[in-house]
């Protein structure tokens, strides 16, 4: 072989040679994504992971050196590469019980079992899932894939993943990448619906301190919650099991050896390999579509239709109750913990420093993670057929 024939061969077989200008919008994406991340502290903990793994997949790669099959990805082979087998937990959709593991023993539903109507709100805040749904189903998308991008409305990353892993697999890049983003953007998506919706003496309503919730009701909460939830819906039962076990775990105080390692190491780990093989399965040539941008449009706006229906739904239970609820918490019905939370007491406090709001809009936040697992199975079961 001669050196020039080296040469071409060799150059023909690096990225530079079939680099384009897809390969470099989804190397932008990636960057901004790692930006937000470290400069802006949004869910760096998510974007960090999906940022790099979106750098991965954009590394233009020689003919027959595929990072994730194809045919794996549309069902038609079983796994063949290194990343195949780290991405068949999303593709499988076991990463998102996994993680619900963790976010259980993480969660104290304290704030909910103290004041049980907040539930209201977060099962309010769904509106944006169906309403979604409804825009999807519009734009021309089928029922199966309608409903995975309508979950996106739940703030849900990982209910996102599980619900599109089991209804249209091909949308599992862009739902999940969708979802993550405005999860990550909360602070800034939401803050302008809730001034928008709420005037300053609504903002400015203080809540009187929460009761505390006693050990015993913090036991049967994950037990009765579970039976009652997956009666409803069936179809959820192994993100609400997992939710709640991890929950009973760090609850009963005779397992925390185990409390302690899904809510640390175990959860980290599924963490990080969630991330990386979502952000890997962002190649140009599958996520650079127009299908994609709908799906992003629609995400946007099904985070603003959750976090006005949250607080609009605050607002009726005023007129209806004589306990007056702030209904800047209403806003953190969407399942994004504690972002949401944490958000309404940011702006609850620029307008009185002395409100404490962050634990009363913990009962919608908790009660927004098990509304969109519940919604979730509602839509497995009624599209999955």
């Amino acid at each position: 072989m001669g050196i020039d024939l080296f040469l071409t061969k060799f150059f023909g077989g690096t990225g530079f040679a079939n680099f384009g200008a897809g390969h470099l919008i989804m190397f932008l994406v990636a960057c901004t994504f790692i930006y937000l991340a470290i400069k802006k502290h949004y869910e760096p903990l998510l974007l960090i992971p999906i940022g790099f793994g979106i750098l991965i997949a954009n590394i233009p790669m020689p003919e027959g050196f595929e990072l994730i099959s194809r045919a794996f990805i549309n069902g038609d082979a079983g796994p063949t590469t290194v990343m195949d087998y780290i991405y068949m937990g999303v593709f499988k959709g076991f990463y998102p019980p996994l993680i619900f593991l963790g976010i259980g023993a993480l969660t104290d539903f304290s704030a909910l079992i103290a004041n049980p109507r907040l539930v209201l709100l977060g099962a309010a805040a769904q509106f944006g899932i169906f309403a979604t749904l409804a825009g999807a189903l519009h734009l021309g998308f089928t029922p199966a894939e309608a409903g995975s991008i309508g979950i996106i409305g739940g703030a849900d990353g990982p209910t996102s993943i599980f619900l599109a892993s089991r209804l249209a697999p091909h949308l599992i890049a862009p739902v999940a990448i969708a979802a993550y983003s405005y999860m990550a953007l909360v602070p800034v998506i939401q803050p302008p619906v809730m001034y928008l919706l709420t005037t300053k003496e609504e903002r400015l309503i203080k809540m009187p301190p929460a009761r505390t919730a006693t050990k015993l009701e913090k036991i049967l909460f994950p037990i009765a919650s579970f039976m009652i939830c997956a009666m409803i819906a069936p179809a959820a039962a192994i993100l609400l099991g997992m939710l709640f076990f991890g929950n009973l775990m760090k609850e009963c105080g005779v397992t925390d050896r185990l409390s302690n390692t899904a809510k640390s190491a175990f959860i980290d780990i599924v963490t990080i390999l969630l991330g990386v093989s979502v952000g890997a399965s962002a190649s140009a040539e599958t996520f650079l579509t127009e299908q994609s941008l709908k799906i992003f449009g629609l995400g946007a706006a099904s985070f603003a239709c959750a976090t006005a229906a949250g607080v609009l739904f605050a607002k009726f239970l005023n007129l209806i109750s004589k306990n007056k609820i702030n209904p800047l918490i209403g806003a953190a019905g969407v399942s994004a913990v504690p972002d949401s939370a944490r958000v309404v007491q940011q702006v609850g406090a620029k307008e009185d420093p002395t409100n404490f709001l962050l634990m009363h809009a913990m009962g919608p936040n908790v009660a927004g993670v098990i509304g969109s697992a519940i919604a979730a199975g509602v839509l497995w079961s009624l599209l999955g057929g």
